[in-house]
């Protein structure tokens, strides 16, 4: 039988009453002739409510709240554990027969990065033994096993990572990812009013999406799915299970992003995002290579890097970085006089097609921000996105004034 990965997100798995209704999809894709592998996120907010637990376990004892990032994964990664268990049991409870595993008994290996791990190889061995008995197998998101065998978490949005690994490693015809949303819009619905619904995306530019912070995918499931030449399907998990709107996003024979022949897809601008709490360090010139050591070593993801003769600005996007304070005490002491720290500021990204062609693009962004009073202090392009870091008290206007000009108006960029 075709084998189907579906991940359901924490606002899917919320309460009983939403588990119950996800067991009665599993259920129908398994009675519809699949072998089902389903992939489960935390419940609710309940990864927020655990690291909250952990930073005030460690307040209490004078550690400035900053937990071990190897004790915050022994912990976050519980909460999935939950919710496949109560999963397999209300599938049970329908009459299909499940069994849920951990991380790493999937077989999902890791590097030895604590809390912003990546994979690097699956071994699905006792996922294919469950499925050819026609069991249903439900996999905690968000974790896996390091080479040291220590227990690792993938980062926010990790989950969809382990969907998207797992369907590549067992050749799965799609990978479904369930949320509160059907699929992915043009901007953040939540900011700007109305936006467009993208009914089908490249790989390359929903990657381009996910770096730049659209919080519909993980940047590395993307990634996967590029690799892997995965379809990712994301849908609401409230919808009926045919004719509900979604988004497709496939891969491209030759891996680069085309518009199509249509009015949706020949937008030079498909998406307007919008990502908060990034500091911005800046340092002279001599002090770059001691800067990019310590980040690497501190595990610290960055974001853009813009080098010039007269110094250099790095981005620290700090959505995995919980122990931002001990961080910057290790940049302080190694780089010393010669960094600077700016922030907490945002980036505002323009995704598209050939943005820096001569198009004049960048020189429109830059004036439509200005129009709304607003001043990038650092502006980077690519033929696929331009991003500009502002402060974090115009993001909203920001994304609004962009997707005005860029999405909604004459496509003359």
């Amino acid at each position: 039988m075709p084998v189907i990965v579906q991940k359901y997100g924490g606002s899917s798995v919320a309460d009983v009453q939403k588990i119950a209704h996800v067991a009665d999809r599993v259920v129908a894709a398994k009675r519809a002739g699949n072998d089902v592998v389903v992939v489960v996120s935390a419940m609710g907010k309940t990864t927020d409510e655990l690291i909250g637990l952990a930073r005030r376990t460690a307040e209490a004892g004078g550690a400035q709240g900053e937990p071990p990032r190897r004790e915050l994964d022994m912990l976050v990664s519980t909460g999935e554990r939950v919710t496949m268990a109560l999963l397999s049991i209300a599938i049970h409870a329908r009459g299909e027969d499940a069994i849920s595993f951990t991380g790493s008994q999937s077989g999902i290996l890791t590097n030895d990065r604590h809390f912003d791990a990546r994979i690097i190889e699956v071994r699905p061995h006792r996922i294919q033994d469950e499925l050819a008995r026609g069991r249903i197998v439900i996999v905690a998101g968000y974790q896996g096993m390091s080479y040291r065998r220590e227990i690792t978490t993938l980062g926010r949005g990790g989950s969809d990572t382990t969907a998207v690994a797992l369907a590549a490693a067992l050749q799965a015809e799609r990978c479904e990812i369930y949320s509160d949303v059907d699929g992915v819009y043009s901007a953040d619905p939540r900011v700007v009013p109305s936006p467009l619904h993208l009914g089908e995306l490249d790989l390359a530019t929903l990657a381009e999406m996910a770096e730049a912070g659209a919080k519909v995918l993980n940047a590395q499931a993307v990634e996967w799915a590029r690799r892997a030449k995965i379809a990712i399907y994301a849908r609401k998990t409230s919808d009926p299970l045919t004719g509900a709107r979604e988004t497709v996003a496939r891969p491209r024979e030759d891996e680069e992003p085309v518009a199509r022949a249509t009015d949706d897809e020949n937008r030079p601008v498909r998406a307007v995002v919008g990502a908060s709490n990034v500091m911005v360090l800046g340092a002279r010139p001599e002090a770059f290579g001691v800067l990019l050591r310590t980040a690497s070593a501190l595990e610290l993801a960055l974001g853009d890097v813009v080098a010039i003769p007269s110094g250099v600005l790095v981005h620290v996007p700090l959505l995995n970085v919980p122990d931002w304070q001990r961080c910057l005490r290790k940049l302080e002491a190694e780089v010393g006089d010669a960094l600077d720290v700016i922030g907490p500021r945002a980036v505002v990204s323009i995704v598209g097609y050939g943005l820096t062609a001569a198009s004049g693009a960048l020189a429109r962004a830059v004036a439509v921000l200005a129009e709304v009073a607003i001043a990038p202090l650092v502006t980077t392009a690519s033929p696929l996105r331009i991003s500009l870091t502002l402060r974090e008290e115009d993001l909203g206007a920001a994304q609004r004034a962009l997707h005005d000009a860029f999405v909604r108006s004459p496509l003359d960029v």
